[in-house]
């Protein structure tokens, strides 16, 4: 695995193991706008909730990132130290059968929406397949993930870096449009990709990334 770090340089990787037994790879995932930066921790807890499964116990192959104490003491986690065999990990890439809309409805049901009650799922498209992803709130809301960041953390840690499309539906929106923090995210990995937003009517609207988010925040300078 490995982290998506243009910025800092820092590699930070860990595993979660969930009480089903699987376990979720989490990597950092940096942006340009560095407080949208996903931590390893935060991304495999929130890969972990977002397949329906609880967090049990951690393994963080490298040191430490921010508000690690608050992820293990949210779920009480315990500590493993063994590196977990590959064929255990879980596997976020999916090849759908059947009609797009239908698998996003389905999928909504993964969303864990204690404190808005509002489901929002994402399928996306890494070429190979297909990388699900539903919106994650936690204890503390603004620790959470919406649908669009658990699927790029997701694809980020699975090896994936090319990110043809993504599809998003929210039934309960009047128009299903992503958030700002989700549009700076996508435009690090995907300015030129179409979006497919389904929203909640049963109509379709089409839109490139960058036109989502025109003049969105980008530097030189932070790459030096």
């Amino acid at each position: 695995m490995k982290s998506y770090s243009p910025y800092s340089g820092i590699e930070e990787t860990c595993f979660i193991k969930g009480k089903s037994g699987m376990y979720y790879p989490g990597v950092r995932v940096e942006n340009i706008s560095f407080p949208l930066s996903i931590s390893a921790i935060q991304a495999a807890i929130c890969s972990c909730l977002a397949n329906g499964d609880r967090p049990v116990s951690i393994n963080q192959l490298t040191e430490e990132s921010e508000l690690s104490s608050h992820w293990i003491e949210e779920f009480e986690l315990s500590f493993f130290t063994t590196e977990p065999d590959t064929d255990d990990f879980f596997n976020p890439l999916i090849e759908p059968s059947g009609n797009i809309n239908s698998i996003l409805k389905k999928l909504t049901a993964k969303s864990v929406t204690i404190h808005s009650g509002f489901p929002v799922s994402v399928l996306l498209n890494v070429g190979k397949g297909y990388i699900e992803g539903v919106n994650i709130e936690t204890r503390i809301w603004s620790l959470g993930l919406c649908a669009e960041r658990v699927a790029i953390a997701r694809a980020v840690a699975a090896g994936f870096t090319e990110f043809k499309s993504i599809h998003v539906y929210a039934p309960k929106g009047d128009f299903c449009s992503p958030c700002g923090a989700c549009r700076q995210v996508m435009s690090e990995f995907m300015p030129n990709s179409v979006a497919e937003l389904h929203h909640g009517d049963g109509t379709l609207s089409k839109h490139t990334i960058a036109q989502l988010l025109p003049f969105g925040f980008t530097s030189a300078s932070l790459m030096s």
